[in-house]
């Protein structure tokens, strides 16, 4: 894929361009529905790539009410901080149920952040109340009892799947906040520990902290730490394969 002055875009960028054409809808919703399905729950996770902190995952299961409906759910990563935050509550007045679910970094580092990311799912559809009775997951399956939907690219194509990435991604953003004033010298509030140039150059300055993935790449070559699985995993494992839209590939399970 090629920029406009006619380059080839990162992996990250081109991802990013390709999720701008696709279309958050309730096609999914209504596949399910017509199976009977009456509680379906969006599930996602975020902070998958970051070098710092938990993977917060959400289950959220909106209310099919019309009424109900709430304009602008889209993939987390591409609105903006401030409009994430208005939407938040908003998703969280109107759903019939919303539960989260995080994953620690000493976690991470013992089980990978693959698995550590189903944990963390898997915890957060397990605590919702109601139950619910189909899930619609990004890219993954959940263990849990029940028929699901695995969508690629399932954030930017589904609104409740799109509703758990927001709620996902403003709890987590709140989490690593609060980390800032113990921790200012990795300007945790502006990147919320993800792997920008300034974050890397704070690892190489100053060293890892405790809450730092230390099986990640960059973090463990600032501290020269050993693990069984390292930089060719963490790297594989932080970045998603980009899928071109016509092979958005979804995957019914019952």
């Amino acid at each position: 894929m090629l920029g406009k002055n006619g380059q080839p875009l990162s992996p990250s960028a081109a991802k990013l361009k390709l999720l701008k054409t696709l279309k958050c809808t309730l096609r999914f919703e209504k596949q399910a529905w017509a199976t009977g399905a009456k509680l379906i729950a969006g599930v996602d996770e975020v902070g998958r790539g970051c070098l710092f902190g938990p993977v917060v995952a959400a289950a959220v299961i909106l209310d099919p009410d019309p009424k109900q409906r709430i304009r602008g759910l889209r993939d987390s990563k591409l609105i903006d901080e401030e409009t994430r935050e208005k939407l938040a509550p908003i998703i969280r007045e109107r759903a019939i149920a919303i539960s989260i679910a995080a994953v620690d970094a000493a976690q991470i580092d013992q089980i990978n952040i693959y698995h550590a990311s189903r944990l963390a799912m898997r915890e957060a559809v397990r605590q919702l109340s109601p139950a619910p009775d189909h899930l619609l997951v990004d890219a993954m399956i959940v263990d849990f009892d029940c028929p699901q939907t695995k969508i690629i690219h399932g954030d930017a194509l589904s609104i409740s799947i799109a509703a758990a990435s927001i709620i996902a991604k403003v709890e987590r953003d709140n989490m690593v906040r609060q980390w800032d004033s113990v921790y200012p010298q990795y300007g945790l509030a502006s990147h919320k520990g993800y792997s920008t140039p300034k974050h890397k150059a704070a690892l190489r300055e100053h060293g890892p902290t405790p809450l730092h993935r230390q099986s990640f790449a960059p973090v463990w070559l600032s501290s020269q730490t050993s693990f069984e699985f390292m930089e060719d995993e963490a790297n594989s494992l932080e970045t998603e394969p980009l899928e071109e839209v016509d092979e958005v590939v979804v995957e019914k399970l019952r």
